[in-house]
């Protein structure tokens, strides 16, 4: 697939993006066969909607793109996307019509349109290619398609081609290309290095969990990202109805989105000091799987009753928080599809963050619209502290009520951190339908917010 930007150096045709409300006085500035000709091809200038103009000896001189009722603000992200998707292969430049604003975006927009998870048949995204707008950076803008493809296809492949042992050999080849250190604890060495956790979940399954760790950079702000790896959860004995299993390939979306923004920090040569820590398990049914009513010892010394062996992901999370706030980073931030309760406060198109930095929050939610990556604020809310907290041991994995399984979660996690600076995402990983720039499948949702608001909250 091709997420670039053709050479500049290429023949392209000019394309004219027109909102609804602008197609009469744009047609009114253009010459009667013009004119006539987009009238008579039942052009409307709707989201999407293209057509070639042909010239005096009918070969295409330019085209246009409908850009929707409200010139790109409206409903749909990346609204030149859904254009790009509708035009035949060949190569355009933007001549007219995108906000300079949302030029960058749009951009992206049009690259992810190239996307296919062709790995098992053969798939291709768009054809159209574009040159870069004077004046954007391009360079960047394909650092960050890459890092979304790279996102996509580990949340894509399933887990009989992405189990632990996979998704250690993708981070391996992450740290490989951009000159990174990685290690890697497995099986049983981690109870000799205490994390008890992570080996508890993970022990049921063929592949041995482990703990993946990578490190770029040498100066600057530390840095830690903290990715959720469970290659597949049955849900453990409190197994899943079929239904809720089919799509549990995507259980280490967080782990596939921690590597997609270490992409871009690395590719982007960000001046930090990144650390990437992945607990990689499955949560399997066997006979040596963890059981309901076990209480388990955290690596940071807190005891865990399991209530339901389905709420795996806050335990192996916890055990490598843990070692995140040992190393004293400037901001920790983990990522996880760990709840069901986040999908249903708000939807899959959102991901939810919760953090006590609120000028970390105010950054992020500006980022977040900035780079067409929406988040939304959630609260770290004290009062429902006491759910988590069972009598028998210090916490309960599994909070009985069924009310704020997301924010319960997310104090779960915090009790783990310490004193570092905490940034928690709760997030879906997927595209259930396909929209402009998104394929159905796996997606990135937070790297490209977080990559714009770190300068701001790490004062790089």
């Amino acid at each position: 697939m091709t997420l670039s930007f053709a050479s500049p150096s290429d023949p392209s045709l000019p394309l004219h993006v027109i909102a609804q409300p602008d197609l009469d006085d744009w047609l009114a500035d253009q010459p009667d066969h013009v004119s006539t000709w987009v009238q008579a091809s039942g052009f409307t200038a709707a989201l999407g909607q293209v057509a070639l103009i042909p010239g005096p000896d009918g070969a295409p001189e330019f085209a246009v793109a409908g850009y929707g009722k409200a010139a790109g603000r409206g409903r749909k992200r990346f609204p030149l996307a859904a254009a790009a998707e509708a035009l035949p292969k060949g190569t355009f430049h933007i001549a007219s019509g995108v906000p300079e604003d949302a030029l960058e975006t749009e951009c992206l927009g049009w690259l992810l349109t190239g996307y296919a998870f062709d790995r098992y048949a053969a798939q291709s995204g768009a054809k159209a290619r574009l040159v870069a707008p004077a004046g954007v950076d391009a360079a960047r803008i394909e650092v960050l398609a890459q890092a979304e493809a790279l996102t996509r296809d580990l949340v894509n492949t399933p887990t009989s081609d992405m189990g632990p042992d996979q998704l250690q050999a993708a981070a391996e080849a992450l740290a490989q290309e951009f000159g990174a250190s990685c290690d890697v604890i497995t099986g049983q060495a981690l109870l000799e290095q205490n994390f008890p956790m992570i080996h508890a979940v993970g022990r049921a399954a063929a592949q041995d969990p482990r703990l993946i760790e990578v490190n770029w950079g040498s100066f600057g702000p530390k840095l830690t990202l903290v990715g959720k790896g469970v290659c597949f959860d049955t849900g453990g004995l409190n197994l899943k109805p079929g239904n809720s299993m089919a799509l549990m390939k995507k259980d280490m979306g967080g782990s596939a989105n921690v590597l997609g923004l270490a992409r871009m920090i690395m590719a982007l040569k960000l001046p930090l000091q990144l650390r990437v820590l992945i607990p990689a398990v499955e949560n399997s049914v066997a006979g040596n799987a963890f059981r309901p009513g076990d209480i388990l010892t955290s690596r940071k010394g807190l005891t865990v009753e399991i209530n339901n062996t389905d709420a795996e992901g806050r335990l192996v999370l916890a055990d490598a928080l843990t070692l995140a706030d040992e190393g004293a980073p400037d901001l920790v931030i983990s990522m996880a599809t760990l709840t069901g309760a986040a999908r249903v406060a708000v939807g899959g198109d959102l991901a939810p963050f919760y953090t006590d930095d609120d000028s970390a929050a105010v950054a992020l939610a500006r980022a977040g619209q900035q780079a067409a990556d929406p988040v939304w604020r959630m609260p770290f809310h004290e009062p429902y502290e006491a759910m988590i907290e069972p009598g028998i041991a210090d916490l309960d994995n599994a909070p009985s009520g069924g009310f704020a399984g997301s924010i319960t979660a997310a104090l779960f996690l915090r009790r783990f951190v310490g004193e570092s600076r905490y940034m928690h995402f709760d997030i879906y990983s997927w595209q259930a339908s396909k929209a402009p720039g998104r394929s159905k499948g796996g997606l990135g949702q937070g790297p490209r917010a977080l990559l714009t608001a770190l300068p701001e909250i790490l004062d790089l």
